[in-house]
């Protein structure tokens, strides 16, 4: 499959990350919720005089810093970035594990063991696939290296193979929207993800999603894909809603719409989709009061800046 863009633009860099923030800031007043409507979105989202994100954002702005900061993955780095932000801004939302994980590395546990201590076995959490969308835009012209670099970064917190697999999908559909664009087909997305030999869970999702997009059955698709905070209950769902939304704007809310870790599957589905339309697709309503989102998009412009430039 080559590339249909001649030129990758800054604009899908700096969509991806704003699409990231904002994915998780609308979706976060509705996680937990069985279900919820399209006009309660923009009810809430119009209501907020500020659109605050949660450590779904905090993390991937953690791993772009890192990123831009060693010209490359340093695991030692990012996870002393991690680290860093946690003790500036801790509530942010973060889940036990995390903090806990970051205790130990402050008290000289090496960052690539830490989280094993914590998790005996591994989480198979969402958490590294939330905040992956920077090594997609890093590494979006070395597809080879995406696998390496995804479980790099998410060993930090997650080692659990379901989990880094996770993370796995959502940097390549990121490096997907980037390289191919809006001039390819957004349905060659998963063929695209078929070349990275994922564990069966992934593949069988993922193959169910054409039969899902065709029936648009709410239940049905949260039943079959799922909508938890297990990566592979939330990662093939922000896949089908980027698949199945025309816009960037029906892809978040129709993530959100699904319920459950809503705000997550939004942040992931919402950088897939600011990759594939670029920063021009996002509504200004809502980038009006994404918070930080100045100092978000000088990240991704810094990252264009030294993997394009």
């Amino acid at each position: 499959m080559r590339p249909l863009c001649t030129k990758v633009r800054a604009e899908k860099f700096t969509g991806c990350l704003l699409g990231l923030a904002l994915g998780d800031a609308l979706g976060a007043p509705f996680e937990g919720r069985y279900t919820v409507r399209g006009g309660e979105i923009e009810k809430i989202a119009s209501s907020l005089e500020l659109l605050r994100y949660t450590d779904d954002t905090h993390m991937a702005i953690g791993v772009a810093e890192s990123l831009i900061a060693c010209r490359g993955l340093d695991g030692e780095h990012m996870a002393k970035t991690f680290v860093r932000n946690f003790r500036k801004e801790p509530w942010r939302g973060y889940g036990p594990g995390p903090p806990e994980v970051f205790r130990r590395i402050e008290s000289g546990i090496p960052w690539y063991s830490a989280a094993e201590e914590v998790f005996p076995g591994g989480s198979y959490g969402n958490g590294a696939a939330m905040r992956i969308a920077p090594v997609g835009l890093f590494y979006h012209r070395n597809p080879e290296k995406i696998r390496e670099a995804a479980y790099l970064c998410s060993r930090i917190t997650h080692t659990h193979p379901l989990a880094k697999d996770g993370a796995v999908v959502i940097a390549a559909a990121v490096a997907f929207a980037v390289v191919y664009g809006s001039e390819g087909r957004r349905s060659d997305l998963l063929d695209y993800l078929s070349a990275f030999s994922l564990p069966e869970v992934y593949r069988s999702k993922l193959g169910k999603i054409p039969e899902l997009a065709l029936r648009g059955d709410r239940r049905e698709v949260v039943r079959e894909l799922g909508n938890g905070v297990e990566a592979f209950n939330s990662v093939p769902t922000a896949v089908y809603c980027f698949l199945t939304g025309d816009s960037f704007e029906k892809t978040v809310t129709g993530a959100i719409s699904l319920g459950g870790d809503c705000d997550t599957i939004a942040a992931m589905a919402g950088a897939i989709a600011g990759a594939w339309w670029g920063i021009e697709a996002i509504p200004s309503r809502w980038l009006e009061k994404l918070e930080n989102a100045e100092y978000i998009k000088s990240l991704a412009r810094k990252i264009y800046k030294l993997t394009v430039d």
